[in-house]
């Protein structure tokens, strides 16, 4: 597995390195050791899938507040997304900046994304899988977001989203979801 630092801190892409024969190929997609050599987290006790059927449907920007914030690392395994992070950490030198990949099912990309980060993807491909793995149970009371086209952080979409919920749509712009809480990381 190949990690490469991104911009902000403790944000990773990670590689898993293919084998290739007559049958296919083969991959590992986690290694606790080698996680655990970078720093990162390797507990992962919830482990995900979210399935979008729309190329450019939007989903995000997530993150759980404190005490229930998560580590994640993200794939697709199927189709193609753009996956953007956003750190949300006040104490960082990369407050409020946000990092992109594009994560395909061919590339087999992740991001290893760190705990008061918000997370969300667009799809850019029809019949989109992406899988998840977490290092906390989903806690419903702690699950906020943030607004996807928050001036204040200036994401730049590869789209207008197709497809967006209710819910994402409502999320606050980041001055007003900045009050919640976050523990020190």
């Amino acid at each position: 597995m190949r990690f490469s630092e991104t911009e902000i801190d403790q944000l990773w892409i990670i590689e898993p390195e293919r084998f290739v024969d007559l049958r296919g190929s083969f991959a590992r997609t986690f290694c606790k050791q080698e996680f655990y050599s970078q720093g990162l987290v390797t507990e992962f006790p919830q482990h995900s899938i979210s399935m979008s059927t729309m190329k450019h449907t939007l989903r995000g920007l997530h993150f759980q507040k404190a005490p229930h914030q998560e580590a994640k690392v993200v794939s697709c395994v199927r189709g193609a997304i753009w996956d953007v992070v956003v750190d949300l950490r006040t104490e960082s030198p990369t407050y409020l900046h946000w990092v992109a990949a594009l994560l395909t099912a061919e590339n087999g990309k992740q991001f290893y994304i760190p705990e008061n980060c918000a997370h969300g993807f667009q799809s850019m491909t029809d019949d989109v899988a992406v899988s998840y793995l977490i290092s906390a149970p989903y806690a419903p009371g702690s699950a906020h977001g943030m607004r996807y086209d928050d001036p204040a952080v200036g994401i730049e979409w590869p789209a207008i989203p197709s497809v967006i919920s209710d819910r994402d749509l409502a999320w606050p712009a980041w001055q007003d979801a900045a009050a919640l809480p976050f523990a020190e990381t």
